[in-house]
């Protein structure tokens, strides 16, 4: 039996993944934590895992639809969740997941809770590393789309070589950032970061200098890619010792048996819904995304289910645009494996969590990215033969009718997409994730 703390941070995309572990573990006979902000506690919870709160909370962040804006922005967003948001917490993030790794045996990080390494070594306790989409693994032979350069794909026309060397810019511009955890380092007495590299004998000797945000992530003796197969295959530029789990999907709790029931009821009356939410971040300022859904489905005569998220305004401001009709649906929260699976087409921002129970659901999609991972999500979802995508700042009511008109109407994309579900249910990434941490 081990006591293994997962630490994660974000929003419930970034949260969910760490509880379908914990309860893999848990099954195991292991004691699993998950450390992360308060406003999740009560997801943790009521998963019935263990939870210890870390700072950042949600408190310190300040208004959450300002918050998730500035997070969002097309070229600085990054920028600003190191500077702003990570960097000046690292210190009580520290302090609060010291106390969370008392008597662990293991400590388990999410890409942003840099302060977990530093338990680790601190503490000498294990530690294991995942990312939860392909971009975070920044392969230049498998090179990811940023949103905000896509023409740097053009590059991968030319080698490995010019990626690599994109790659070391973006290193040097978002190293500048980290400088209050280089700093903490320095006041535990733990020695600079250098990058980890397999020696010939199997011995692993310190390289050069590396950034938390890129090869400081990944733990040596174990990193988990906790994504599905189908998005992307293991590449020789991965961190060694790089696990690819599959998808650990994990959905939250039930829905309401109300509104399953009010759900159910809409779908027995008529055709397969167009299903369009923006996961639980975007949704925040989701800037007429579901009112512009309504007007699409009223367009193709299409039946609809909106699941806005908690954002109040959004929620009733899609309920005033949909007004009395009976043939959209408004609802603030449902799981999203119970939404899904009744659709004609799932229009989402391709989140990871999010896609992950798209894909799962095996029906066609529109993907609307925003930032971060987004975009090559959306990429290489379009890959599969299964979707479509539309940058959310491009949308319009005519762009979203003409994608969704053509996705009804291709029988070949909806037998992708079944084909794809099948591949993705097959996989027990929370399992398998499990397995790689006993």
């Amino acid at each position: 039996m081990k006591r293994i703390v997962l630490a994660t941070f974000g929003s419930l995309g970034d949260v969910h993944p760490y509880i379908g572990i914990a309860l893999a573990l848990a099954r195991r006979g292991d004691l699993p934590v998950i450390a992360t902000g308060d406003l999740h506690r009560d997801a943790v919870e009521s998963a019935g895992i263990a939870f210890a709160p870390v700072r950042p909370h949600a408190a310190d962040l300040g208004d959450p639809a300002g918050l998730v804006r500035r997070l969002f922005h097309p070229t600085r967003g990054p920028e600003y969740l190191m500077r702003e948001v990570v960097m000046p917490h690292v210190r009580a993030a520290y302090e609060d997941l010291d106390r969370a790794a008392a008597g662990a045996d293991l400590i388990v990080t999410h890409p942003l809770t840099f302060a977990g390494r530093l338990v680790a070594e601190k503490r000498g306790i294990a530690w294991r590393s995942t990312v939860l989409s392909p971009l975070s693994l920044m392969s230049a032979i498998d090179p990811p789309l940023f949103g905000a350069a896509p023409w740097l794909l053009w590059l991968r026309r030319l080698g490995v070589a010019p990626y690599r060397a994109v790659f070391g810019i973006l290193k040097r511009m978002a190293g500048r950032w980290e400088q209050p955890l280089h700093e903490l380092r320095s006041d535990l007495g733990l020695p600079p970061m250098r990058t980890v590299r397999p020696g010939r004998s199997g011995a692993q000797p310190k390289g050069e200098h590396c950034y938390a945000q890129f090869e400081g992530q990944y733990a040596p003796e174990g990193n988990l890619a906790l994504f599905s197969r189908v998005l992307a295959q293991a590449q020789a530029d991965w961190p060694p010792n790089t696990t690819l789990c599959g998808f650990p999907r994990y959905d939250g709790k039930p829905a309401d048996p109300v509104l399953e029931r009010d759900l159910g009821a809409f779908v027995d009356a008529g055709t397969p819904p167009v299903v369009f939410t923006l996961g639980s971040s975007v949704s925040m300022f989701a800037s007429g995304f579901f009112t512009t859904a309504i007007d699409c489905a009223r367009g193709l005569d299409r039946r609809a289910v909106l699941v806005t998220g908690q954002d109040p305004q959004q929620y009733d401001a899609a309920i005033a645009a949909a007004g009395m009709q009976g043939a959209i649906r408004v609802f603030r929260y449902l799981p999203y494996s119970l939404a899904f699976a009744h659709a004609a087409v799932n229009v989402h921002q391709g989140g990871i969590g999010t896609l992950a129970q798209a894909l799962a659901a095996g029906k066609p999609q529109l993907v609307t990215p925003v930032a971060f991972d987004q975009p090559d999500n959306a990429r290489r979802t379009a890959r599969l033969g299964l979707s479509r995508s539309i940058a959310f700042q491009s949308l319009t009511v005519g762009r979203m009718t003409a994608a969704l008109r053509g996705l009804l109407a291709d029988r070949a994309c909806a037998a992708n997409a079944a084909e794809v579900s099948r591949a993705v249910r097959a996989e027990d990434g929370a399992q398998h994730a499990a397995a790689a941490l006993a």
